[in-house]
């Protein structure tokens, strides 16, 4: 069994704004974290994603490779006959050995630098965390070690993509669009096997055995995940890899890609594609900026390592991420300019809600409430809870400056983005659409899982914040 015991280590210190815990001799079982039983709702949800969520990938490339991104189309061609899911199958462009050459060696250059190149970017940019930096307390009371390197990882693998494209040209910009089907076939065959591998992995050889949860059902077993930080080696880290490349470290190639695809079928790039590379790069560069921050966010703290990370950071994010700038190669909307300030406006309010409220949690964490949010002192619940290892932690709730007005105000702004994304598409079809309706299912469901959790985990001190903030995302709505 590898522990990695150089990496992990027990200790008394905060995670989520806590200050140092109290042990306790009790041994009472957690009862935060991801759930121990399944019911029949949550199981069959769990099968019909595990069923479904492929083909809905795969329908939404291709109504756009085959029917200009329409989704009626191909479904009005089913209902009248006109064609039949063998035939729609049999256009779709298949798995080929140059797709997986490209992949291969795109997956093992985001291994390289992830593992091999030390950052050093915190080194040269103020303000910049990165490098070795402690992860959350996990419910076993384990602190793990990260190497925060994502910055740089994104840097590098852009400036060798600029690089490439005005000097050395190894590849077409278009390289990934030209290729973009065959390349579905390739990251569903990782994003299969790194779940498979981590579902035996966690029976076999954990890399923590505390921190592994058992439900008794095959099937959420293998689709949430057992392990909580699933490892090889003391380094290479299953969550942090996965969700932090190779998928979103490609998500603004992959933009980039559209735009040349659009330039090269008619000879200009229109300025909803701009908007869509532009906003969604803030958003991605945020991402790596704050990945120390990223340790203590949900994906880190709460979600075992399984399938619905596994595949779904190898495939539904940077193919359904990624649908306005597809939709906008297909058909080059080209924005009045009262349309595109709108987008623009929309999509920067709503990073700046996303940022800011983020920002204030994580200086509220940093100080312990020492610190001024909106020019004032916060004012926050004091909390306690209880880890596996037997110990009482105490935290602090934060009910000023954003999070007095909702307490998932970030995720307020986060759709607020979502939707800028998708109104630089104008109106024309569903398609590009799709992303802000799943992102809403997506964080409500975020909302109420958090807070089941959180309920879980501080009891009544849980009540006393949510009489606080009353709302989750909307004042006086939601």
């Amino acid at each position: 069994m590898m522990t990695a015991d150089a990496v992990r280590k027990r200790h008394k210190g905060t995670s989520n704004g806590a200050r140092a815990g109290v042990k306790n001799n009790a041994k009472e079982p957690v009862q935060w974290g991801r759930a121990w039983e399944v019911d029949w709702f949550s199981l069959t949800g769990v099968i019909l994603l595990l069923c479904f969520a492929p083909f809905i990938v795969f329908f939404f490339i291709m109504a756009c490779d085959q029917y200009q991104c329409s989704i009626t189309h191909p479904l009005l061609e089913l209902y009248n006959g006109d064609a039949t899911l063998l035939t729609i199958w049999n256009r779709a462009p298949s798995f080929t050995w140059a797709a997986a050459k490209i992949y291969a060696i795109w997956v093992s250059f985001q291994v390289v630098l992830y593992m091999c190149v030390p950052d050093f970017m915190h080194k040269i940019l103020p303000g910049y965390v990165g490098g070795v930096q402690d992860g959350a307390r996990t419910p076993a009371g384990l602190i793990n070690k990260y190497e925060v390197n994502g910055l740089q990882c994104w840097i590098i693998t852009h400036a060798l993509w600029v690089a490439n494209a005005q000097y050395f040209h190894w590849f077409s910009p278009t390289i990934i669009i030209d290729n973009w089907i065959p390349l579905l076939w390739c990251t569903n065959i990782l994003g299969y096997a790194v779940s498979t591998f981590a579902f035996i992995k966690a029976y076999l050889f954990p890399t923590n055995p505390e921190d592994c949860k058992f439900t008794g059902n095959i099937f959420y077993n293998y689709m949430m995940g057992i392990e909580f930080n699933p490892r090889i080696g003391k380094w290479f880290d299953f969550k942090l890899f996965f969700n932090g490349r190779p998928g979103i470290v490609a998500w603004t190639l992959i933009n980039l890609s559209y735009a040349a695809k659009q330039q090269e079928l008619y000879g200009y790039v229109t300025n909803s594609m701009i908007l869509v590379n532009v906003l969604q790069a803030i958003y991605v560069l945020d991402f790596f900026w704050n990945e120390a921050w990223y340790l203590k966010t949900i994906d880190i703290c709460h979600d075992h390592f399984g399938w619905y990370l596994g595949w779904g950071d190898c495939v539904w994010l940077p193919f359904l991420y990624t649908l306005q700038g597809l939709y906008l190669v297909y058909n080059p909307v080209q924005l009045s300019t009262p349309h595109a300030a709108g987008v623009l406006i929309l999509g920067l309010a709503g990073y700046y809600i996303f940022r800011s409220g983020n920002h204030q949690k994580d200086l509220f964490r940093r100080t312990e409430g020492n610190c001024k949010i909106w020019g004032k002192k916060p004012t926050f619940i004091e909390c306690s809870y209880r880890s596996a290892d037997g110990g009482i932690h105490k935290s602090k709730l934060m009910t000023s400056g954003f999070w007095g007005v909702a307490r998932h105000m970030n995720y307020t702004g986060d759709l607020m983005g979502s939707l800028a994304y998708c109104l630089a598409c104008g109106g024309e079809h569903l398609l590009p659409y799709f992303y802000i309706v799943y992102m809403t299912i997506l964080l409500v469901h975020r909302c109420i899982r958090d807070e089941h959790r959180c309920r879980n985990k501080y009891g009544k001190d849980w009540e006393r914040y949510t009489a606080a903030v009353p709302y989750r995302l909307l004042p006086n709505i939601f």
